[in-house]
């Protein structure tokens, strides 16, 4: 893990997440795309992303579904929708309002589901 800025590290938030990817090249294609997400490679097996308020990684193997549900902010919800889509991800839940915002789902090229939200 790379040196984490303070201005990232909020008290009890999650700070970081790792993912299980089948081909660690066209996630980060994907998240590059979607995102914006810089990647370090660490070796053949282990790529690290940062973004703005997160950092993460990803290590080979085979993602399995379930009960954790990532969940990243946008301003601009159909916009990143449309970046999700363009980038070859797999809409699960189209944009619906919940109490407090709107939300939709999907699903990245190695099977992993997270949401976008936004007020």
């Amino acid at each position: 893990m790379k040196d984490t800025p303070t201005q990232k590290l909020k008290h009890e938030q999650i700070q970081y997440i790792e993912f299980l990817s089948q081909n660690l090249q066209q996630i980060k294609n994907f998240y590059t795309a979607c995102f914006s997400w810089t990647f370090t490679d660490y070796g053949p097996h282990y790529t690290a992303f940062e973004g703005e308020y997160i950092d993460g990684g990803f290590t080979l193997g085979t993602p399995v579904k379930g009960s954790i549900l990532i969940i990243l902010y946008s301003k601009a919800l159909e916009t990143t929708l449309e970046k999700v889509i363009k980038a070859g991800g797999i809409i699960t839940k189209e944009i619906f309002s919940f109490p407090g915002g709107r939300r939709f789902q999907f699903i990245d090229p190695d099977g992993n589901e997270l949401a976008v939200w936004s007020e």
